[in-house]
């Protein structure tokens, strides 16, 4: 089975990639499993370095290999490396890790032993997860990737950038050395994170690469559960977002509410109905959070204690309302029109709003994991595909 419209990671239910409450075991495996009308599951190996392998792989047991799409990624080496606190563990492309020629290696080892965890023979896709420039540009990490799929490892291959926003122009360079490689691709995308992810729309397409989005309830703002006062965990990722990104946020979903009513659709389904309207997103993955229930009166974090802390609704009640997209979307009337597609990015517009990764020109010095110079090669590249990265890819705030 390919990517299907709906799909669920590895990084929700708090446990592995700290996004309000870690659920317990049971209760994530109950989450995970496919089924319902979310038949895609995705993992990546440095998840827990291996645990969220395992336990999807228990989520998995007793269903039918041929009825759920399984999504792997390698890319961290957790296996040599050594973890570098917030970083997180280096690329297997890491110079001090290994040579050009011992890639290929590493990434059999690595996908065998994924598949082994969660007890399966084969991906559906592999994505190339979190990769650096070399990453993005080496023809032996592709023919390494060529070779896992050739060998029966998996049947479609891809790339997912990150772990933050940006990496445009690598992933439109990525996609037009390898297209024919390249199956799939992930990108941070919802109507409140239009940017930067639209720009790699059109090389996508023109290249036949399919898009998974990601981060489409943007920090759980779609669940409707989130809201000035909002208690954020120490440990919550979110809580390294701008401040007054939830005020702002909240302001413009009210906005994006009428379109939602006008189509029966709750919040987080706008959200993946305007995604899933412009090619060539084909897939969706919301993290699904189970958030923390509010404190008492003037001891709410992230923006301010003016309005009341939403009550947490169950992160099972926000899995059901992602699985009935599937259904809904064979109802006309749950589509949005293009022009309602373009006033939700109008209303979303978020340009400049953040430094990007990868490829900049705000950046200058020696390259590093996350990011680096932009080339010669990449301005030519940005002119064909219409973007000025002084103007497309600068921060504005």
């Amino acid at each position: 089975m390919d990517p299907t419209t709906t799909a669920l990671g590895t990084w929700s239910g708090g446990r592995f990639m700290h996004f309000g409450e870690p659920l317990e075991e049971g209760r994530l495996r109950a989450l995970l499993r496919p089924g319902g009308g979310i038949d895609t599951a995705i993992t990546a190996d440095v998840y827990g370095e291996g645990a969220a392998d395992s336990l999807l792989g228990e989520a998995l047991r007793g269903i039918e290999r041929d009825s759920y799409c399984l999504v792997g990624a390698i890319g961290h080496d957790f296996y040599k490396g050594e973890r570098e606190g917030a970083k997180g563990f280096p690329r297997f492309t890491d110079p001090q890790l290994r040579t050009e020629g011992e890639y290929a290696a590493y990434i059999r080892m690595a996908t065998e032993r994924s598949l082994k965890r969660i007890g399966a023979e084969q991906f559906d896709l592999l994505l190339l997860h979190n990769p650096d420039r070399t990453g993005y540009t080496s023809e032996a990490v592709w023919e390494g990737m060529r070779a896992v799929r050739d060998g029966g490892l998996t049947r479609l291959l891809g790339v997912a950038p990150g772990p933050a926003n940006g990496f445009t122009l690598d992933v439109i360079d990525c996609v037009e050395r390898f297209g024919e490689t390249i199956d799939w691709a992930m990108i941070i995308f919802n109507p409140l994170e239009p940017w930067p992810g639209e720009l790699v729309l059109d090389a996508a397409a023109a290249h036949d690469v399919s898009l998974i989005a990601r981060v489409v309830d943007y920090g759980g703002m779609f669940h409707d559960d989130v809201s000035p006062g909002h208690r954020f965990a120490p440990y919550d990722h979110r809580k390294f977002r701008p401040e007054g990104w939830v005020q702002e946020g909240r302001a413009k979903l009210e906005r994006m509410r009428p379109y939602a009513e006008r189509h029966g659709l709750s919040m987080l389904q706008l959200a993946c109905q305007w995604c899933l309207a412009q090619s060539p997103v084909q897939c969706v993955a919301p993290t699904l959070i189970q958030e923390t229930a509010p404190l008492g009166k003037g001891e709410g974090e992230g923006g301010g204690a003016a309005s009341p802390q939403a009550l947490p609704r169950a992160v099972e009640d926000k899995r059901a309302e992602l699985a009935a997209l599937t259904a809904l979307r064979a109802n006309p009337e749950t589509h949005l029109s293009d022009a309602e597609v373009q006033e939700l990015r109008a209303i979303g517009d978020n340009r400049g709003c953040m430094a990007l990764k990868g490829a900049s020109p705000a950046y200058e010095g020696e390259p590093l994991a996350d990011r680096w110079p932009l080339t010669d090669e990449l301005q030519a590249l940005a002119a064909r595909w219409d973007i000025a990265p002084e103007r497309d890819l600068a921060t504005s705030r």
